[in-house]
């Protein structure tokens, strides 16, 4: 195999390094690690190499947990997975550390496609005759792709457990920016062009926010917070995770005004050739005016005129059924006709099982009671 283990201490050769490999995510750079410090997770960033070139790198954060620890790698590790040989000594490697460090749990959520398409858009093979069962399995399995399976089937090969903790939004949403931009808007729906058009008419203009704008970009998220039922953390988390990226150049807040007030804003983060759409708020004032369509299209145009290939929207129903918390904001996004892309989700490394069992008994309790006033956490999925 001849692959290489190497720690990076830099953060100029890290993201480099990162930008080049397939799945490269925002989670998984340098910039992240540093500032989930502020959570208490310590970054562990480790490269691997074969012949002088970088074919893999996980940037993972450890956290104390009694005398144990526990290691999450967000969007990671990131590698070619269809290179089985290098994914599995990649995942040997993983193990190795969650052993010496006596973990827990060691987290990855690698973003790795399963499957691509709304289940309930997909024409399902069989008979009624097949059961209900069935037909549910028929349509998770509609769209797989064969990397992302193998690697699910290789990771229970391997007595990987599939988290009850997802941490970030297993499903999402895929905007291609490789077309022209007259092309993305006539591919969205109907309703969806004509709310941008009524953005546009009702005279709401979109300007680019910056760091001195920290203030109305967290009351704004607060009113969202308050209205719409979802916890939010204290205002130094927001000020750390919007801050730090916008003076990096990876976070461009654009900020919806309407007859001089502020009514909603976006905050967008980039990394490599994508663009994610992590953050949105609004105001109470003026909602007919459909400030987040003008916004999201003016998200679009800039993304698109920033050379990016994708524009994430950040989230879509793990059930696909309208039960599921999302499925109000995954109505909105559809509407801008992306791909809905199913990743393989977040895997949990056990080197203790009784200990896991206690911990997995134990913290769903906790996590109840913090969130005891509120409906659902804050949306962006941060952990």
């Amino acid at each position: 195999m001849n692959v290489e283990i190497v720690t990076v201490n830099d953060r100029e050769t890290w993201n480099s390094a990162l930008a080049t490999l397939p799945g490269a995510h925002i989670l998984q750079s340098w910039e992240w690690g540093e500032f989930k410090r502020v959570t208490g997770w310590q970054p562990i960033r480790v490269a691997y190499t074969r012949a002088g070139a970088v074919v893999g790198m996980v940037s993972m954060g450890v956290r104390q947990v009694g005398p144990f620890n526990a290691l999450y790698a967000p969007k990671g590790a990131v590698l070619d997975y269809s290179d089985t040989t290098l994914a599995a000594f990649v995942l040997d490697h993983l193990q190795q550390i969650a052993r010496h460090y006596r973990a827990v749990w060691l987290k990855i959520d690698p973003d790795v496609i399963a499957a691509s398409g709304d289940p309930n858009d997909d024409p399902v093979p069989g008979t009624p005759e097949a059961g209900a069962a069935s037909l549910v399995q028929a349509r998770e399995n509609m769209g797989a792709d064969p990397v992302g399976t193998r690697l699910m089937g290789d990771l229970r090969d391997r007595r990987w457990r599939f988290s009850r903790d997802q941490v970030q939004f297993r499903n999402t949403v895929v905007i291609d920016l490789a077309r022209p931009l007259d092309a993305i808007l006539a591919s969205m729906n109907q309703s969806t062009r004509r709310k941008i058009r009524i953005a546009e008419k009702a005279g709401v203009t979109i300007r680019h926010g910056s760091p001195d704008d920290l203030d109305l970009l967290y009351t704004l998220y607060q009113t969202t917070g308050a209205r719409d039922g979802f916890l939010i953390r204290p205002r130094s988390y927001y000020v750390e995770a919007w801050a730090r990226f916008m003076e990096a150049g990876m976070a461009e807040p654009l900020i919806a005004e309407y007859q001089g007030r502020a009514i909603a804003h976006v905050i967008l983060y980039t990394f490599g050739r994508t663009c994610w759409y992590f953050y949105g708020a609004s105001s109470d004032d003026a909602r007919d005016a459909m400030p987040n369509y003008g916004l999201q299209w003016a998200a679009l145009q800039w993304a698109h005129g920033r050379g990016m290939s994708a524009y994430d929207m950040w989230g879509a129903p793990d059930s696909f059924s309208e039960g599921d918390p999302l499925w109000g904001v995954y109505q909105f996004k559809r509407g801008f006709r992306g791909a809905v892309t199913r990743h393989v989700g977040a895997w949990d490394y056990v080197p203790f099982p009784p200990l896991y069992t206690a911990y997995e008994n134990l913290m769903p309790r906790v996590r109840a009671w913090l969130r005891g006033r509120a409906a659902t956490p804050d949306p962006s999925h941060q952990p």
